[in-house]
C-alpha cells in the first residue's frame, strides 16, 4: 500500500488509459478522483475501482472551462482531501486537424485543407487541457509535501508523426511545459514529469491502426517495422512508470523529465 492515503487527481479518467492508472492507484492505497468530460463514464469506473476494494470518485469536468476544474477540485477536495498527485491525462487528437497523406501532392485532405480553428482545437484540448488542471490542482499541493504532476506527452513530441501536425506539435508543447513547471515548482516541493508512451491500441486510434477484419493496417505495419520489440504497447505496460514517477520515495530527485515508453521506437533510426 505504497500510496495509501494519498489522493490521486486524473483527469480524462474515464479513458482507457486513465482508468488503468485510477485503478492501480487504487490497488495501491491511493484515493482516486476521475474526472472526464463524460461524467457518466467517470462514476462507472469508480464504482468498478470501489467494487474490487478501492475508494474513487467519478466527477464530471471539462478541462478547458476553469470553473467546471474548480468545481471538479471541490468535490475531490470535499470527499478525499487535497490532491497530492494530479496526472493530466485529458488530451488527444481530432481528425479534423490532420491531413490524409503523408506528404503533399497525393491527393487527400491537405495541410492547405486544415481549418485553423480544428489545429486550434488540438492545441487547446492538450495544453490549456493541462494548464488549467495544474493551475487549480498544483495550489491543493503547496505547502505539503509529496507533492507531483504527471503529464501525458507522445512518441510524436520529439518526432512527428505525419498525418498528425496538430497533434504532434501540442505534444511537443507539453514536453515543453513539462520542463518549465519543474523548474517553477522546484522549490515549492512539487515535481513534475511526464511520460511519452509509443503505439498503443485505443479506442481513439483503432481505426487508424486496425482494419475492419482485424488485421493491420499498412500505417500499422510500419509502425512495428519502427518498434525494435515488435508489437504494440499495453495500457499495463504504462503502470510501473507511472507509479515510479509520483512516488517520491523512488524518484524524489527526479524533475522535468519525459520518459520515452516505447518498446524502442525512439532509440531506432530505422537502419
Amino acid at each position: 500500500m505504497r500510496f495509501k492515503d494519498k489522493v490521486a487527481v486524473i483527469t480524462g479518467g474515464a479513458g482507457v488509459l486513465c482508468s488503468e492508472f485510477g485503478a492501480a492507484l487504487a490497488k495501491a492505497g491511493a484515493k482516486v478522483a476521475l474526472l472526464d468530460l463524460n461524467e457518466a463514464a467517470a462514476r462507472q469506473k469508480a464504482a468498478e475501482i470501489e467494487k474490487d476494494g478501492g475508494r474513487a470518485i467519478g466527477i464530471g469536468c471539462n478541462v478547458l472551462d476553469t470553473d467546471s476544474v474548480k468545481a471538479a477540485a471541490e468535490k475531490s477536495l470535499g470527499a478525499f482531501g487535497p490532491c497530492d498527485f494530479l496526472i493530466n491525462g485529458a488530451g488527444g487528437n481530432n481528425a479534423k486537424g490532420s491531413t490524409e497523406d503523408e506528404t503533399f501532392g497525393a491527393g487527400g485532405k491537405t495541410f492547405f485543407d486544415i481549418d485553423p480553428k480544428w489545429f486550434g482545437f488540438v492545441f487547446e484540448l492538450n495544453l490549456l487541457g493541462t494548464v488549467i488542471p495544474t493551475q487549480v490542482f498544483a495550489g491543493q499541493m503547496l505547502g505539503r509535501e509529496g507533492g507531483a504532476i504527471l503529464n501525458i506527452s507522445s512518441m510524436s513530441a520529439p518526432c512527428p508523426m505525419t498525418k498528425v501536425p496538430a497533434y504532434s506539435a501540442a505534444k511537443a508543447g507539453i514536453s515543453n511545459l513539462t520542463q518549465w513547471l519543474a523548474v517553477y515548482f522546484a522549490e515549492s516541493k512539487i515535481r513534475v514529469n511526464a511520460i511519452a508512451p509509443g503505439f498503443l491500441i485505443t479506442g481513439q486510434n483503432k481505426t487508424l491502426l486496425m482494419n475492419g477484419d482485424g488485421s493491420l493496417t499498412d500505417r500499422s505495419r510500419k509502425i512495428l517495422s519502427h518498434t525494435p520489440m515488435r508489437r504494440f504497447g499495453q495500457p499495463s505496460d504504462l503502470i510501473g512508470a507511472v507509479k515510479f514517477l509520483l512516488d517520491g520515495s523512488e524518484s524524489g530527485f527526479i524533475n522535468g523529465v519525459v520518459l520515452p515508453i516505447d518498446g524502442g521506437f525512439m532509440a531506432y533510426s530505422g537502419v
